[in-house]
Order: C-alpha cells, then structure tokens, then sequence
C-alpha cells in the first residue's frame, strides 16, 4: 500500500509545473486545466468506490482490508469539484457562444441521457450473465433506468435536472444575477427534496450522496460569474487564503464525521420527527467541507499548472470512466452486488486496484465508442 500511496503521488504530480514566485497560472480556470483536475477527481471516484468495496465498516469483518481507509467518506469531496466545474463550464460557455443557449438539450443534456441508458443495458446484461434472477417487469424497470442496474450512474440522472434550471433560469430572467438565484432556489429545493426521502435501494434519491455535494453547482456559476474579481481579492492574501482551506478541509471534515455519525447523521429514519432537520444540517456541514476541498484545489492552481497525458485522457473519459469502472469493482470484489460470488475475488488490494484500472481503461474506451456511434446516429435526420 506505501507502493500505491507513492504510485499515486507521483501520477497526480508528474508533468505539474510551479509558475514561479510572483507569477500567477491565469489559465487556471481554463478548461484543459479544470479538465485535468477532473481526471483527477474521477480517479478519488474510482478509490472511493474500491475503499467501500474493501474496508467500509458495513462489510462482514472476514472480508474488511485495510488499507484505503481514507477514500472511504471522500466521495462527495471529489464529486463537489464536478459540480463546480459544471457551473463554472456552462456559465463561461454562455458569455463565450453566441446563442449558446439554443440547441442546448440536444448538445448537453441528450448525450447524457443516452450515456445513462446505455450502462444501464451494458449493466442489466452483466447482472443476468452473473447470475442474478429476473423476471421480464424487473428488466424493464432496470432498461426504463427507475429502478438502477448502475447504482453508480446517479450522477447522470442528476445533472439533467440542474442543466435544465440552469437553461430555463438564463432563457428566461434578464439579469444574469438573478438567473442564478433562481439556480440557487433550485439547488435548495433539490436538497429538500431529497432529505424528505429515506434510503432505499429501488428508486432515484437513494441518499445523501444524491444531494450533499449539489451546492457546489450554483457556486460554481456565481464564481466564474465573478472570477476576475475574485482572483484579484484571492491574489492579495494568497498564502493565507491557501493554508486557510487547507486546514478547513481537515477541521471542518473531522467534525462533520463526527456530527454526522454521532449527533445528527442521515439515517434518523422510520418515523423520527428530527430526521429532516438533521439531514439537512449535517448535509450543510459538507457542503462546508466540499466548498473548503474545491477552494483549495482550485487555489493550488492558481500557482501550480497541472499536465500529464494520463490526467488529461481521464479528464477527456471522466463520464466515461465513470460508469463503466464500477462493473470491475464488483467482479474482483469479495462478492457481486451482494447477491452473488465475484467473478474472481482478489483480496491484495494493490493488486485488486490495479486489475479494476486495467479492466476499466479498456472498457472506457470501447464505451466511449458505442456511446459517440450513437450519438451521432441519432443526430442524422430521418431518410
């Protein structure tokens, strides 16, 4: 594991240049720069996923290895970042692309539904392949995408939903700044709405990580709204501002663990009159946390320009990658899905890591291709 540890160090730094004393890295915000940060982040995912898989307190002890400890609660710290970068995406997209706004749903949000769709027929055939029993209403509440085959594959139902406030808020208020208050609105409804629903494994909104991450999207339209003026203000105390988030990050994240597992927490459920209270703070909490974890990274670029050919393809297959990695965590994991043996069961972790990578990076791209193929074929107009 010290291997791994050092293997991943020097992935993330590799090709990353300081810019110096006294200069700035101005293409921080840029999207090749926030696209490798994203290829980064996607593989804190893929950690995150394999950690659970490994050494999450709710497995049976026999099968708990340590080792990844620390991926385990991260996961909605990596996924604020794409939040972020969402917002901050479409918002400079707007100001850049004339009438950038029409066409929208069949360039941003049309790709996304038929990525979401594929995987959950990709991840219907594997369920059956492993042995999973199904009768013919159950394939079709996987293939309708109600009920999930790709549990992973949240993210994609999610952001639909904030593309479409973000569409109508810009389509339809004259002001810029109120477009993103009604973003805002969304965003809080959003959240609302999903500590009014207890965990369950059937439906959409099947916890907090559904919800506890989704501030960071209008936050993101609101700094890139603002960015020259914030990068000035950030540029005065830079130091300070960069060893405050820092230490945010660690002081906020060990009392939101803490609040969350032993006062408030998101499972007061079955009739607790404090269960939505309680989700909502302890989701406030982590926003705290997620909003401190973003501010730092993007502040590290700010003076540290990132770049490796690794970095960059991952952020090139970020959606890609993502809903396909989850199948080999299951078939190397210590079973399937819970409801059956792993195809084969690799207890090293290093070992299990490496195998769900080297699996993935092919699977990534043979999606990536069927998935384009598609796209494009539903794109040419009828005969």
């Amino acid at each position: 594991m010290y291997l791994f540890y050092f293997a991943l160090a020097l992935l993330l730094f590799f090709g990353a240049k300081s810019v110096g004393r006294g200069n700035w890295n101005d293409d921080y915000t840029s999207l090749q720069q926030t696209k490798i940060l994203q290829g980064i982040m996607i593989l804190g995912v893929a950690l995150h996923h394999m950690a659970q898989k490994t050494c999450a307190s709710w497995h049976p002890r026999t099968y708990i290895i340590h080792g990844m400890d620390p991926f385990v609660p991260m996961g909605y710290m990596f996924v604020a970042v794409f939040f972020f970068c969402s917002g901050l995406g479409l918002y400079k997209s707007f100001r850049s692309k004339p009438d950038y706004l029409k066409g929208f749903f069949r360039r941003r949000i049309v790709p996304l539904i038929i990525a979401f769709y594929l995987s959950e027929i990709i991840y219907t055939a594997v369920r059956l392949l492993m042995g999973e029993k199904m009768d013919a209403i159950t394939v079709l509440w996987y293939l309708s995408g109600l009920h999930m085959a790709n549990f992973n594959a949240w993210y994609l139902i999610v952001m639909p939903f904030f593309y479409l406030a973000f569409w109508a808020a810009f389509r339809f208020c004259r002001r810029e700044g109120t477009a993103i208050f009604w973003v805002f609105l969304f965003t809080l409804g959003y959240t609302v709405l999903g500590a009014f629903i207890d965990h369950q494994d059937d439906w959409w909104m099947r916890g907090e990580w559904w919800y506890n991450s989704a501030i960071l999207f209008p936050l993101g339209l609101l700094f890139a709204k603002h960015e020259e003026k914030i990068t000035r203000f950030l540029k005065k105390g830079y130091w300070f501002w960069l060893l405050l988030s820092f230490a945010a990050i660690f002081l906020l994240f060990q009392q939101s663990q803490y609040m969350n597992n032993f006062v408030w927490g998101y499972y007061g459920e079955w009739g607790d009159p404090l269960k939505i209270p309680h989700r909502l703070m302890s989701c406030g909490l982590e926003w705290l946390v997620g909003i401190a974890f973003v501010a730092f990274c993007f502040l590290l670029m700010m003076k540290v320009k990132l770049g490796n050919r690794v970095l960059a393809w991952l952020g090139a297959v970020t959606l890609e990658f993502y809903l396909m990695h989850g199948i080999f965590v299951e078939l190397f994991g210590y079973n399937f899905l819970d409801f059956t043996n792993s195809l084969y069961y690799i207890s090293n972790v290093p070992l299990f890591i490496c195998a769900v990578l080297a699996c993935a990076v092919p699977a990534t791209i043979l999606f990536r291709w069927v998935w384009k193929k598609t796209a494009n074929l539903l794109k040419k107009p009828a005969a």
